[in-house]
């Protein structure tokens, strides 16, 4: 399941932070950035997604799903307040979030709680990590800040949600390039029957999981290419997925990929906006085609 981490030679590194230097500090990068963060300018995504065997009780159930803030140079707390406010106007049931919470330590992870505790959602939420989260290997700091927002951080673990007596089981793994531990066994180990929803950052995960009772996965990583020109993102493999942003089927389940919230190195987004997504679980007879998303 691990895929080699990627790193950088030192010269390349100091160019992608003298880059970032200057969008933040020059050219105001949060305030930059703000702006492609408003209301009129975010993707708003909904679509349906049938899930094979899920409980009449859950259908209906809707997922808010967030990811790749990355909280630091470009993006803070009152950069998200178009982005709550539009996630609670969906009225959904349960949050999900997928990971990159921090652009370069724990800390601006941290900055995001007064936004994140602003998400409403009756059942709660789940999270997992990306692989920016593991900077200083501080991010059980993060887990325990999110759980004094109701959010649950699913480490190679999983739990239930009951309704009337029906189960769907919501399950997290560590981050397959800088997850220390990645395991989807435990993460399904209680789930008995009931259908999964798996949250891992890294969408390529889909193609691992198969026999094993995932009928969904969600993930983030990509930023849909976040500036991409003539089809093709200037960022090449750095965000590279054998996976396209939205919604698509592998053999037996779905994976929905967001382009998320925030950037890296440069406070902008060209041919890939900001993106909150609803998706709705849906049981329905076998001719059934979930709906595409728009």
């Amino acid at each position: 399941m691990h895929r080699t981490p990627r790193r950088y030679p030192r010269f390349v590194l100091k160019l992608i932070y003298a880059v970032e230097w200057c969008c933040a500090v020059v050219l105001r990068g949060k305030a930059l950035y703000r702006r492609q963060l408003r209301r009129d300018r975010l993707a708003i995504t909904k679509c349906e997604i049938v899930i094979p065997g899920l409980p009449r009780a859950f259908d209906g159930l809707k997922l808010l799903h967030l990811s790749d803030f990355h909280a630091g140079p470009f993006l803070d707390a009152r950069s998200l307040d178009d982005v709550v406010a539009v996630a609670n106007e969906l009225a959904p049931d349960v949050v999900c979030l997928t990971g990159d919470y921090i652009t370069h330590a724990i800390d601006e992870a941290k900055s995001l709680s007064p936004a994140l505790a602003k998400l409403r959602a009756p059942l709660g939420g789940f999270a997992v990590f990306g692989n920016h989260d593991y900077r200083q290997r501080r991010e059980a700091e993060f887990a325990a800040e999110l759980a004094t927002l109701g959010i649950t951080t699913l480490r190679n673990a999983g739990v239930a949600l009951e309704r009337g007596g029906q189960r769907l089981w919501f399950a997290g793994i560590e981050d397959v390039e800088e997850g220390k531990v990645v395991d989807v066994d435990a993460a399904m180990r209680g789930r008995g029957d009931a259908p999964a929803i798996l949250l891992a950052h890294h969408p390529d995960v889909v193609d691992r999981v198969g026999g094993k009772g995932v009928a969904l996965v969600l993930s983030g990583h990509t930023h849909g290419g976040q500036i991409v020109v003539g089809g093709r993102s200037i960022f090449g493999g750095s965000m590279r997925s054998a996976h396209a942003p939205g919604l698509a089927k592998v053999d037996d389940r779905s994976v929905f990929v967001t382009r998320g919230i925030g950037v890296l190195m440069l406070p902008l987004r060209v041919g890939a906006p900001a993106e909150v997504a609803l998706l709705t679980l849906r049981t329905a007879p076998e001719n059934h085609h979930p709906h595409q998303p728009h």
